[in-house]
């Protein structure tokens, strides 16, 4: 089976470590064991001495009883039989994905989005069908077009919901029309809600479990349980056939998380008001920061994020993204994602949820650059493109 180049996973491998800045990452603050222990009342040398005496055997096939019911009180209508633990969202989309879609199905790919929703189809074969999300529309999807696009054959329709790379927010009435379109084919409704539970306001999130009966929800510890580290993810959703489903293909590539990952993540959701809460202040300040900075600098514009923890950035230089960004943390050492990771030219997905110091410093530092025109285009006598610097 032939795939397409994980753009951003690729990236992220290639320039991550470099960063002085990295304003690539999208997780909320990682926590600490020490911290997490903390937020979670619990003394570390007790409950240290506690785990050591964890058997290192195989987890629960399917998750313990603590951490399917700390999952499902993530959403207002959900039993914890039907939570399927997986190896981080990265983990349940594919598992998902390649359970329900075969080649002789179409489906419907919002973009920009996480590239597994779509690479993935596709490489099996399916038709995948774009709905392209655009600044003009908000980055929602556009209602008529998704309706002319799916068929009796439309075995599924995927979103990115809060998205990422853009920081959009399917309101609670749009996500019930696109529950209505799903319904009417009889398709799938997969909702990658990895940004899901920090609201500006507190509220609960809406799930597309709340709005429809083949919803698939897929979620994780990573982004804003700021628990990447333990690997752990899930999907969730109302209907007995796909729970079964992926049980069945789940043998062949997971057979269990790990042992430590479920408790640790189960205790995390015990105290998921004190993580989501801390998690919400930092995201908000930073987004207050970030706004700022766009509304002072002349050479970018954006659509303000209104949920999750990314932005995306466009910029007035006669640049690909890629080029700007390896240019970047070359001379910067300022690391964003190039738009062109989610087929989004001209742009750059501008992660703001960790430390505040670091994302002040990271843009100061992008102000500089853009500020000096130290792009000029040589061409070789091959005729390809280079950057360097005029300075």
């Amino acid at each position: 089976m032939k795939i397409d180049t994980f753009k951003v996973e690729r990236w992220m491998n290639d320039f991550e470590e470099r960063a002085v800045y990295n304003l690539a990452e999208t997780c909320i603050d990682s926590l600490s064991l020490k911290e997490l222990l903390k937020l979670c009342k619990k003394e570390p040398e007790d409950y240290l001495m506690e785990l050591s005496e964890t058997r290192l055997a195989y987890s629960h096939i399917f998750g313990s009883p603590k951490l399917r019911e700390g999952i499902s009180s993530l959403y207002k209508k959900l039993a914890p039989e039907n939570v399927v633990p997986t190896h981080g969202a990265v983990g349940a989309n594919n598992m998902i994905i390649t359970t329900l879609i075969s080649r002789e199905d179409n489906m419907v790919c919002v973009l920009p989005t996480y590239q597994q929703h779509y690479s993935i189809p596709a490489s099996i074969g399916a038709e995948v069908r774009i709905l392209k999300l655009t600044m003009e529309n908000d980055y929602l999807p556009n209602l008529d077009e998704l309706r002319s696009m799916v068929d009796k054959n439309t075995k599924m329709i995927t979103i990115n919901n809060p998205n990422n790379p853009t920081g959009s927010l399917i309101p609670s009435a749009m996500l019930k029309e696109i529950a209505e379109i799903a319904r009417s084919v009889d398709a799938y409704l997969l909702s990658d809600e990895v940004y899901r539970s920090i609201s500006e306001d507190g509220s609960y999130m809406p799930s597309v479990l709340d709005v429809y009966e083949k919803g698939i929800s897929v979620g994780s510890m990573s982004k804003s349980f700021s628990l990447a580290g333990l690997r752990m993810g899930w999907i969730a959703s109302n209907d007995p056939e796909v729970i079964e489903q992926v049980k069945e293909r789940r043998d062949y590539d997971t057979i269990s998380c790990g042992v430590l990952d479920d408790k640790l993540a189960a205790l995390a959701l015990e105290n998921k008001e004190a993580i989501i809460e801390r998690n919400r202040k930092i995201v908000l300040k930073n987004r207050k920061i970030l706004d700022e900075w766009v509304n002072e600098t002349p050479e970018v514009r954006y659509l303000r994020p209104v949920a999750g923890t990314t932005a995306l950035v466009y910029y007035d230089k006669d640049i690909p993204s890629y080029d700007l960004c390896k240019k970047l943390i070359e001379t910067k050492g300022v690391l964003f994602t190039p738009g062109s990771c989610f087929e989004m030219e001209g742009a750059v997905r501008v992660g703001y949820a960790f430390d505040s110091k670091t994302l002040r410093e990271g843009l100061d530092k992008f102000t500089e650059f853009l500020s000096h025109d130290n792009m000029i285009i040589k061409k070789t006598v091959a005729g390809v493109l280079h950057y360097e610097d005029s300075l």
